[in-house]
């Protein structure tokens, strides 16, 4: 696999057909000029020596070569080597609702999207921690493995929406119980559950999960997303109706939650427009007993910029030896 380090540069390839273009131009100023001395054929017979073929092949030369520097001056490389990275860091495992009523806008955009917004921002905090993310509603399950690829976790992130799960419901102790078995073998002590939600639990008992994951160590937290008051729920332009016809208000449940993060050992934070509530939350964790984790990745990269820079070079000098006239025993032929 190739990368490059500085990758800015290759926007100077946009340079690359002006070259041509502006060769063009030039040889059709230089023929119009040539034309105030007479026809074509007379003026050609003036100047016996010069030779536009010649013209063409040193300007595709120049310009193969400002390709060539331009690549190098983007330092591509090769990764060389696996080499074991040893960090030292906690596991998070982030347990997302994404059932319709986070569709509610009591938070801008909604509460999906601000609670979606909080966690990327978490991750750009990260530094050696692990996380992972479980989306849940009426069921569960990992749609981010325990990784420190954080680049790949907001990409994830990105794609969460409430048609993620097509069961519907709020199932925060499948969640709890399906993030248990997400975190890896080589974790036993810094390892923490962060549930996101409305805290509108209609499904299990979410208490008894949080409280197993205590009792292997691992502390739930929760975050309260939504208001007491409620607010209707936005779904298909118009506004979601129960059976009865009436308009479903979906309300913050914050005595479930807070039950919840008791059980599992953890804390209960209500999520502001302004402070969300992870940063509390990872400064809690970040009291707890680091892990150390060991894994395998490309760390070492061999630099390839010589190369190209070499071959920039010598078409470079081609271009220059080459010369724009024929050959001089054309001349007296």
């Amino acid at each position: 696999m190739i990368i490059f380090a500085q990758y800015k540069f290759l926007a100077l390839l946009l340079l690359a057909p002006l070259f041509l273009v502006a060769y063009v131009i030039m040889r059709g100023e230089r023929r119009r000029r040539a034309g105030r001395f007479g026809e074509s054929p007379f003026t050609e017979a003036l100047m016996p020596s010069y030779s536009g073929a010649k013209g063409w092949v040193r300007v595709v030369l120049f310009t193969l070569a400002f390709i060539f520097f331009v690549i190098g001056l983007a330092r591509p490389q090769m990764g060389a080597t696996l080499k074991e990275h040893k960090a030292r860091g906690a596991e998070i495992m982030v347990c997302l609702d994404v059932s319709n009523s986070m569709l509610a806008q009591d938070y801008s955009p909604n509460r999906l999207e601000r609670a979606k917004l909080a966690i990327s921002r978490l991750s750009d905090r990260l530094k050696d921690d692990r996380i992972g993310l479980v989306i849940f509603a009426g069921k569960s399950f990992v749609q981010l493995p325990i990784t420190t690829d954080y680049v790949s976790a907001k990409m994830f992130l990105g794609s969460v929406s409430t048609g993620s799960v097509p069961v519907q419901g709020t199932a925060i102790g499948d969640a709890i119980l399906t993030a248990i078995k997400s975190f890896s073998v080589q974790s036993e002590n810094s390892r923490a559950i962060i549930v996101i939600s409305d805290g509108e639990n209609h499904e299990d008992d979410a208490e008894a999960a949080a409280r197993q994951a205590a009792e292997i160590g691992i502390k739930v937290f929760t975050i309260g997303v939504g208001s007491a008051q409620g607010q209707p729920i936005p779904l298909n332009g118009s506004l979601l109706k129960d059976k009865e016809g009436n308009i479903v208000v979906t309300k913050l449940d914050e005595d479930a939650l807070k039950a919840v993060a008791a059980a599992g050992g953890g804390a209960y934070v209500h999520a502001g427009n302004e402070e969300f509530g992870l940063n509390p939350i990872v400064d809690e964790i970040r009291k707890l007993q680091d892990e150390e984790f060991n894994s395998v990745v490309f760390e070492e990269y061999d630099e390839q910029f010589m190369y190209f820079f070499a071959i920039a070079l010598v078409l470079l000098v081609i271009e220059m030896l080459i010369g724009e006239r024929k050959a001089l025993r054309h001349i007296f032929d």
